[in-house]
């Protein structure tokens, strides 16, 4: 059988490294399963594409539609034509999508219209209930039209059958995040402004901010960095700024003597500035997942989560988008408080291989 592996943006590339050796384990064991690596060019500046690529062993994609920016209308159709060209030439029997990204819905929509290739979706099933962000519509259109679910948590499974998703097409298996998480601990390297900045294990903070909510409004944005900083305690944030933060940054004139912006990391520096932090800050959703299993604490500014695990089973807590509700958040983790957390399950690192086991077993393969 012929698998496409989609990946087009950042978060997806940390999920399809694991599923792209569980699948070639499965080739060496007799299984009649081959992949073609679709890279979308979703993301394609280098902090944002190669360094992951490079880092977790991914290999060199067999074709790369190169996409590029775009506004989201744009960039579904451009991915949409790109990927429909490639299955006119050869069709695929199942195309595995990750996460929530454009490419995520782009691609499933392309495969159903080709002729009803199947579709599995990797971390189906999460819902923020936030219909202003993007990712929750790519997520809801894609499990509209999924063939087969691959999911993380119980709360997932339960979003699936609550839209009657029949019970035969959901397979729990865990979180692919976690499997490179744990398979690349080990390797973490310690970026080059950590003795600039002298830092220390558990005397800084990691902050990420990305979303249109917190970072398009220059008043909120200072605001919120603004409350970060005063209740830090002086010590130091680290800030890895998205390209949309940055501008926002410049054009507000944001900046505070502790306050340390720098560019976007790769995966294994990233992780280890996290892993040694005295906690993260961030409206991402997968930044959760990881500093939960590595019981790191984690303040989430976001009024909802599509990853309620992480704050009912790990170390995360949703906080909202009021600047106020940081100071006592921040009290409550100085004062030594804050909750120690749990590894959710089935988040064992052997997610992949459960994935390509049932993909083994559904196609008799």
């Amino acid at each position: 059988m012929l698998i496409d592996i989609i990946a087009g943006a950042r978060p997806n590339f940390m999920k399809i490294a694991p599923i792209i050796d569980a699948i070639e384990a499965e080739q060496k064991l007799g299984a009649d399963m081959h992949y073609r690596l679709i890279h979308t060019g979703q993301h394609y500046d280098k902090k944002m594409s190669a360094d992951f690529f490079e880092q977790l062993n991914i290999p060199e994609p067999h074709y790369n539609l190169e996409v590029g920016s775009g506004t989201q209308a744009e960039q579904t159709g451009k991915i949409m034509v790109g990927y429909e060209q490639l299955l006119s030439e050869l069709k695929s029997d199942l195309c595995i999508v990750v996460g929530d990204v454009t490419s995520t819905m782009a691609c499933s929509i392309a495969a159903k219209k080709m002729g009803n290739i199947k579709v599995a979706h990797v971390e189906g099933g999460i819902r923020s209930g936030d219909w202003t962000m993007p990712e929750e519509i790519n997520r809801i259109v894609t499990d509209s039209i999924t063939d087969y679910f691959f999911t993380t948590s119980e709360v997932a499974n339960n979003n699936l059958r609550k839209a009657g998703v029949a019970e035969s097409r959901i397979f729990f298996v865990g979180n692919t995040m976690i499997d490179t998480l744990l398979k690349q601990m080990p390797r973490f390297k310690q970026p080059e402004f950590w003795s600039k900045h002298n830092l220390k294990k558990g005397e800084y903070f990691v902050m990420t901010l990305h979303r249109p909510a917190n970072v398009d409004n220059k008043e909120k944005l200072t605001e919120l960095i603004d409350s970060i900083v005063k209740s830090s305690n002086g010590l130091p944030l680290i800030f890895p700024v998205h390209p949309r933060t940055a501008k926002m940054l410049e054009n507000a004139g944001i900046s505070a003597p502790n306050l340390i912006p720098v560019e976007p990391l790769p995966y294994l520096e990233f992780n280890y500035i996290v892993q040694n932090s005295k906690a993260v800050i961030t409206d991402s959703g997968g930044i959760t997942e990881e500093t939960t299993v590595m019981s790191i604490p984690c303040m989430t500014l976001r009024d909802s989560t599509e990853r309620p695990e992480t704050c009912t089973v790990g170390t995360n807590e949703l906080l909202g988008t009021d600047p106020s509700a940081i100071p006592p958040a921040m009290a409550k983790l100085f004062a030594g408080e804050w909750k120690k957390g749990a590894i959710p399950e089935l988040w064992d690192g052997k997610t992949a291989s459960r994935i390509a086991k049932n993909i083994k077993n559904l196609f008799n393969v």
